[in-house]
């Protein structure tokens, strides 16, 4: 798959189908869209195009947005790189883009990619004043030479599949519904800081791990049972996400505990994958009970591991 960060492209002989949207999750919903684009592509010989966005138009407009992205452009890049796109344009969403009017816009994609067909969402609006309707965009189709294709929601279970239904899912930690919509578990890349090593006088040492995106969505504080690739080899692990109210924590963090691993991961980025949620952070009486509690929570740790992943296809 190849990425460019803008649309003023040479315009090539092959034809383009395209598609335009945030894509953030990469959920079933978006993938049913890049199956319909790869078909088309297929069946018309066309290059298969994928156009988003960075920033995230909503942050773009307000930047102190409660909004919180399933995906950073990274690993959206990645996502989408693995459903075998031909291209990928990560468009800079700016003031001189928003301010652009729907049919300068499709005019665009027309002259640079040679696009001969566009899939556009049954309510998706773009452009300026946002008039860039499925309607709008069919009535240029003879005036520009393609055709346009309506993408219909996907249900599951009666459920519409949304990014903004799977953030909702994930507040409240249920990363194993959230799953049901992604199509995977879902994934937090992060770096390995140093911690105070408290995990390690309680015989559960940790790797501390931060995000350097402040919009990137972190699921409901509690205990998790999480998978990562460390030197392209799964390892598991169980993970808080809270304040350690029996040590009277300032601020929140985020720690995993990795089993059968000794290795020094200080310093690098890894892929976390959120399995189960095994319970609410809370505070203990006593280190002591703090200890047997995690005691408890390796084990259950362990039997969901042996019962559900071992040999699984989850990554």
């Amino acid at each position: 798959m190849k990425v460019n960060n803008h649309l003023d492209l040479e315009k090539p002989e092959k034809p383009a189908v395209v598609t335009i949207g945030s894509f953030d999750g990469v959920h079933l919903g978006h993938q049913k869209v890049l199956d319909d684009l790869k078909t088309i592509a297929n069946n018309h010989g066309e290059r298969s195009v994928v156009i988003s966005f960075e920033p995230h138009p909503r942050i773009f407009f307000n930047p102190d947005t409660d909004l919180r992205l399933l995906t950073t452009t990274d690993e959206k890049a990645s996502l989408l790189s693995q459903q075998n796109i031909d291209d990928l344009i990560l468009q800079k969403f700016d003031h001189e883009f928003a301010s652009q009017d729907a049919e300068t816009f499709v005019k665009k994609l027309v002259e640079t990619l040679n696009m001969k067909d566009l899939l556009i969402g049954y309510d998706h609006r773009f452009g300026k004043d946002r008039k860039g309707t499925f309607d709008f965009v069919k009535s240029l189709e003879q005036k520009y030479g393609f055709k346009t294709h309506k993408i219909a929601p996907l249900f599951i279970n009666g459920t519409e599949v949304s990014s903004s239904l799977i953030r909702k899912i994930l507040s409240t930690g249920d990363v194993r519904l959230a799953q049901t919509y992604l199509g995977r578990p879902y994934l937090l890349t992060g770096r390995v800081v140093k911690g105070n090593r408290l995990g390690r006088k309680l015989g559960f040492p940790t790797a501390n791990i931060s995000v350097d995106n402040p919009y990137k969505l972190i699921p409901k504080q509690g205990v998790y049972l999480v998978k990562s690739m460390i030197d392209n080899q799964p390892v598991f692990g169980m993970m808080n996400i809270g304040f350690r109210p029996t040590i009277d924590g300032k601020k929140q963090i985020m720690e995993i505990h990795f089993f059968d691993f000794n290795g020094d991961l200080y310093g690098k980025s890894i892929p976390v994958y959120f399995l189960e949620r095994l319970r609410d952070e809370q505070k203990f009486p006593s280190l002591e009970a703090l200890q047997n509690q995690l005691k408890k929570d390796a084990d259950l740790s362990r039997r969901l591991i042996s019962d559900n992943y071992i040999n699984s296809s989850h990554n």
